[in-house]
């Protein structure tokens, strides 16, 4: 098998479109069973979709830069290009930008609000603040970044 391609059809800057509820689903198959054919995707997804409707949804996600393809036979096997982490942060951006005008503050507070997060989730969520400061101030003198950390809640 050769290596995954990306096709021509998708424009500069596509990737970093937020994923639609059925393109999400699609991609965590994708995440947890690695490069797949649509007659792999079909059978792990909730709803019963037509073979052409996700055929079709993975065409959309490879014209958006999501996954790549290469043929196998008579049919493709599609593989993430995007990693878990980075969908979930450009999602949560998307979020955070559209719903509270870039406050993260805003986003805890209707949480807190509306009592979706919980005083003891909270001080789970300040503990690891913490623990992030203090590997941000013990690093500070070194150029590494610990591998595929973005710095935001991942590990």
């Amino acid at each position: 098998m050769t290596g995954l391609t990306k096709s021509s059809a998708g424009k500069k800057g596509e990737g970093s479109q937020t994923l639609t509820p059925l393109e999400l689903e699609i991609m965590q198959v994708l995440w947890e069973l690695g490069p797949s054919t649509v007659g792999e995707v079909q059978p792990k997804l909730q709803a019963e979709l037509a073979y052409t409707t996700v055929q079709t949804m993975l065409n959309v996600l490879l014209r958006k830069g999501k996954v790549k393809r290469v043929q196998e036979g008579r049919a493709f096997r599609y593989g993430a290009v995007v990693s878990r982490e980075r969908a979930f942060g450009g999602a949560l951006n998307d979020l955070v930008k559209r719903m509270f005008g870039g406050s993260s503050e805003a986003l805890l507070m209707a949480m807190v609000d509306t009592r979706q997060i919980s005083a003891e989730e909270l001080e789970r969520v300040a503990k690891r603040l913490a623990e992030m400061e203090r590997d941000v101030q013990e690093g500070s003198g070194s150029s590494e970044k610990k591998s595929g950390s973005s710095g935001r809640g991942e590990g």
